[in-house]
């Protein structure tokens, strides 16, 4: 697409149109910081489930899988990014949906596992390690979420904003872990472990739902008619 033709294009509520030089380097953006964010998690996700398996920990192991499944959700947006797929609508919408299939893989193994150990009354080991890990994930999460959600909104992209929730699920489920490895640590109290992870199944659940429906966040603007795009995503960022 030609400079001319770019600049004779609408914009929609200071989105910058799809094709546009500030689109395309948001679009570059959005890449890096889903590489960044596979690496984290890549490491992340490895060392969480081994240390919830060590442990015996279902929270621990269930922020693990989420972890893996985030970095599934960064190949997706890295995909969605690269080549001719960065202007492409029907490449914004499979992306959309692959994101949000992420979190309705995690929800149901981690509500078999936490219903499971409730029963049986199995008390996780403590896990430093997990402890360590999680807090880490904490502090860290929530500034490439809110990075991703910001570059979503340059981009009209919902699958990323879809990825940058997932990041901030993933600080959620990092300070729930936390509370359950502490409380079994200094308290003994085990029970926190497994509904911790029932909290990260309701929420994984919940925010999938809402990817795959497209809440909060508007299609492409270059793609969307001039005034249709009426909610948060489509604010301007700065």
């Amino acid at each position: 697409m030609s400079d001319a033709v770019v600049q004779r294009l609408p914009t929609v509520a200071n989105v910058p149109v799809s094709g546009s030089p500030e689109w395309l380097a948001a679009a570059r953006s959005a890449r890096f910081l889903s590489w960044l964010s596979l690496v984290w998690m890549s490491l992340e996700g490895g060392i969480a489930i081994t240390a919830g398996i060590l442990a015996g920990s279902i929270a621990l192991i269930g922020f693990g899988i989420d972890s893996a499944i985030e970095g599934v959700a960064s190949v997706v947006i890295i995909w969605r990014f690269t080549g001719a797929r960065a202007l492409s609508h029907a490449a914004e919408e499979r992306a959309q949906k692959l994101v949000a299939i992420q979190f309705f893989l995690l929800a149901p193994y981690v509500t078999f596992e936490a219903v499971q150990h409730l029963a049986s009354a199995e008390r996780p080991e403590v896990s430093v390690l997990g402890m360590v890990l999680t807090a880490t994930s904490l502090v860290g999460m929530p500034v490439l979420g809110i990075a991703k959600q910001r570059v979503a909104r340059q981009l009209g992209s919902q699958a990323t904003h879809g990825e940058g929730t997932q990041n901030l699920l993933c600080a959620y489920l990092a300070a729930a872990v936390l509370l359950g490895l502490a409380g079994n640590a200094v308290f003994g109290w085990w029970w926190l472990d497994p509904i911790a992870a029932l909290v990260i199944a309701a929420v994984a659940t919940k925010e999938g739902l809402e990817t795959w429906r497209g809440d909060g966040c508007c299609a492409a603007p270059a793609l969307t008619p001039a005034g249709a795009c009426d909610d948060d995503c489509c604010a301007d960022p700065h």
